[in-house]
């Protein structure tokens, strides 16, 4: 008998100059409704929110505004009370990770349809049916919903910190790195392995490594390629039904170092470092990926994390402990501090 694969995948993706203004098309085109909840951030909010609330109101929409601060479960908590009030029938999260992270989890417990419309490319999480949602006990993603409608506008992206595009990159770097644990978890431990997903991520991966100059030159033409490379690595998620295809020991490690130096950098900065290390160890072109990311702008070392090397040997000793279910090139044993210690310094993450 053959076991159920559930694939969902977005409706509508829109990536484009000055899309944002034709939203209200959007929501009609796909049947959504109001009361709509949007979750932002208080900048985003006098970029961009204040503007589409307006926007939204003047076609007819009932729309309530939250603006938070974290991502945590108890921020998130507090948003899905709103959203049960008020009733929401269409959650939106516009800004960035931590906007769309909260908007997706409370859409996922209420069984609303959720659309993204982020402000910044520094993440797949734009397009993912995971969040990452702070304080659940748990330093991984967790199963949410992916969005209906995705709304790009690259006018906006463009605008955004230099440093986001540069994190954005190592986030879709990564997936050379998480395919290859995958594949290996796939031979070792007989995980299921989807094929299509898999080369649809490095598709991802190989698009932005392409373009790198243009992506680190910011602009218009940058941000679309990166905001198409991270949206189609979010998609690769949606069809393998997991995080698999864009998440391995490099997001392991990363992790690990969030919980030794206390988030020390963008979440996609720490993974592309972690990506150099671990093309090592799975003996691929470690050096052309350092090469890619520093053609961006994004950290290659320590220092430009802003973390010690004992930092750096620490979260790679422990990274494997992360999530042990999860079968990676760091094995079940993990890096002892001499191994962890020499792998940095071959790969020039630490002196």
């Amino acid at each position: 008998m053959l076991s159920e694969h559930v694939i969902n995948l977005p409706r509508k993706v829109v990536v484009g100059e000055g899309v944002i203004g034709r939203v209200p098309a959007y929501f009609g085109e796909l049947g959504l409704s109001s009361p709509i909840l949007t979750v932002t951030g208080p900048r985003i909010y006098g970029i961009v929110g204040s503007r589409f609330e307006q926007m939204m109101s003047d076609e007819g929409y009932d729309v309530v505004t939250l603006r938070i601060e974290d991502s945590n479960i108890d921020t998130a908590q507090r948003v899905l009370e709103t959203a049960r009030e008020v009733k929401a029938a269409t959650v939106v999260g516009l800004g960035g990770g931590k906007s769309i992270d909260v908007a997706k989890y409370v859409a996922a417990q209420l069984g609303t349809k959720f659309v993204s419309i982020p402000t910044a490319a520094s993440h797949d999480g734009i397009a993912s049916p995971f969040a990452s949602i702070k304080g659940t006990g748990k330093v991984t993603s967790i199963r949410a919903v992916e969005p209906v409608l995705i709304v790009a506008d690259i006018e906006i992206i463009a605008k955004a910190p230099r440093r986001l595009l540069a994190a954005g990159t190592g986030d879709v770097i990564a997936k050379f790195t998480a395919v290859l644990d995958w594949r290996l978890a796939h031979r070792l431990r007989g995980e299921y392995y989807g094929e299509y997903a898999a080369s649809l991520a490095i598709l991802s991966a190989k698009h932005a490594m392409r373009y790198a100059d243009i992506i680190g030159r910011s602009g218009l033409e940058g941000a679309r390629i990166l905001v198409e490379a991270l949206i189609s690595s979010s998609v690769a998620m949606c069809i393998a039904g997991s995080t698999r295809p864009a998440s391995g020991s490099e997001h392991l490690f990363s992790h690990a170092l969030d919980i030794v130096a206390n988030k020390p950098a963008l979440h996609g900065e720490q993974v592309g470092v972690g990506t150099i290390m671990m093309a090592y160890l799975h003996g691929k072109n470690w050096r052309l990926i350092r090469k890619t990311l520093k053609r961006v702008g994004a950290p290659t070392t320590a220092k430009e994390l802003g973390v010690s090397d004992h930092q750096i040997i620490e979260a790679l000793t422990m990274a494997h402990k992360i999530r042990p279910e999860r079968y990676t090139i760091l094995g079940d044993k993990g890096l002892s501090w001499k191994a962890a210690e020499n792998l940095a310094r071959i790969t020039g993450v630490i002196n």
